[in-house]
C-alpha cells in the first residue's frame, strides 16, 4: 500500500507542485488549503506523513501542529517561510519532527519525507535492474555488465528517476521537479548536459545506448532498437 502524504499549504502553486512529485514518486496525496480542512482529512484518512504551513488562513500552522500532535498522528514536516533560530524552535516545540524554510528543494524534501516514514514504515533499499543496467539504492552503485560505473550525486539521482521508470518519457519538467527542484534557476541546457555524462559513462567500452531522446518531448530509458 502507497503511502499517504498530507499536504496542508493556502498556496496552490506549491500545492500542485508537491502534489504533481509526489504523485509521480508513488505517494497517495490529500490536500488542504487550510488548518480546518487539513484536521478533517487527517481524521477521516490517516496519514502517513504531514507537510504542514506555517502561515495558513484562519487557524496557523502552530495550532494544527499541536492539533495533530494531540491526537497522536503521523510526522509532521513543517513548510514555511520563517527561517529564524525562534521560528525553528517554536515550530519543533508546537510538535513538529522536521522543518524546512521556502524556497525548498524538492529532491532534500523527498529525502525528509522518506527519512520521516522510515521511523514507522523502515524502508528497504532497492535494486533497479534495466537489460545489463544495475542500480543499487542501498550503495547508490551502478554497474553495466560487470563493469562498475562512478556517478556523481546529480549524476545517481538522475539515473534513478529513468531506473524507476523504464520506458517512460520523461518531460524536462519531470526532470527539473525530480532532481533540481522547483526553484532551480540554473542553466536551461543543464537537463542536456547531465544526460550526456551518463550517456558517456554507461556507453563506455562500445555499450548500447539506452538513454534516448524524444524529440520535442524530453528522454527515455528503453532498448536500442
Amino acid at each position: 500500500m502507497n503511502s499517504r502524504v498530507l499536504i496542508i499549504e493556502d498556496d496552490e502553486a506549491i500545492v500542485n507542485f508537491l502534489r504533481r512529485s509526489l504523485l509521480f514518486e508513488g505517494y497517495t496525496v490529500d490536500a488542504a488549503k487550510d488548518g480546518q480542512g487539513g484536521l478533517l482529512l487527517a481524521h477521516d484518512n490517516a496519514p502517513d506523513v504531514v507537510v504542514l504551513d506555517w502561515m495558513l488562513p484562519g487557524m496557523d500552522g502552530l495550532e494544527v501542529c499541536r492539533r495533530l500532535r494531540a491526537s497522536g498522528g503521523a510526522p509532521i514536516l513543517m513548510l514555511t517561510a520563517r527561517d529564524t533560530v525562534s521560528d525553528r524552535v517554536q515550530g519543533l516545540d508546537a510538535g513538529a519532527d522536521d522543518y524546512m524554510v521556502k524556497p525548498f528543494n524538492l529532491d532534500e524534501l523527498l529525502a525528509r519525507i522518506r527519512a520521516l516514514l522510515r521511523r514507522t514504515q523502515p524502508i528497504r533499499p532497492t535494486v533497479y535492474e534495466f537489460l545489463d543496467l544495475t542500480l543499487d539504492t542501498g550503495t547508490r552503485q551502478a554497474t553495466r555488465g560487470k563493469r562498475t560505473v562512478d556517478l556523481t550525486a546529480k549524476e545517481y539521482e538522475l539515473l534513478e528517476l529513468f531506473m524507476r521508470h523504464p520506458r517512460q518519457v520523461l518531460t524536462r519538467e519531470i526532470i527539473y521537479d525530480n532532481v533540481w527542484g522547483y526553484d532551480f534557476g540554473g542553466d536551461s541546457n543543464i537537463i542536456e548536459v547531465y544526460v550526456r555524462y551518463l550517456r558517456q559513462k554507461l556507453e563506455a567500452g562500445k555499450a548500447s545506448r539506452l538513454i534516448h531522446t524524444v524529440r520535442g518531448m524530453g528522454y527515455v530509458l528503453r532498448e536500442t532498437e
